[in-house]
């Protein structure tokens, strides 16, 4: 069977270079607490970007599911539903690629 690549990238809120920083901390907090509650999740990482350029996004979450039918199971679970309203307005941007390997 196909695993599922999920990679989200996201750019987030912040008027300072504090206030993002912690805001990026938050994200990542939230996604590796549901690490282990997601049926069907093999991988999940949270990557902060240090390149500094201006085209890059501030965080990228890669994720590996067993199926297609897991990634699917996921978008609703509760748990990724609770980061989902944690983070709330966080963002300013995001962007999603779904692949078979």
């Amino acid at each position: 069977m196909q695993s599922v690549k999920h990679i989200v990238m996201w750019n987030l809120r912040g008027e300072t270079e504090h206030e993002r920083s912690t805001n990026i901390q938050k994200l990542k907090s939230e996604f590796e607490a549901i690490r282990h509650e997601i049926p069907g999740l093999k991988i999940l990482e949270i990557g902060v970007d240090i390149s500094q350029i201006d085209y890059a996004c501030d965080v990228v979450l890669y994720s590996e599911f067993e199926s297609i039918q897991a990634l699917k199971e996921y978008a609703n679970h509760p748990a990724h539903l609770r980061v989902r309203e944690a983070l709330g307005n966080l963002r300013t941007d995001r962007y999603q690629v779904d692949y078979l390997s």
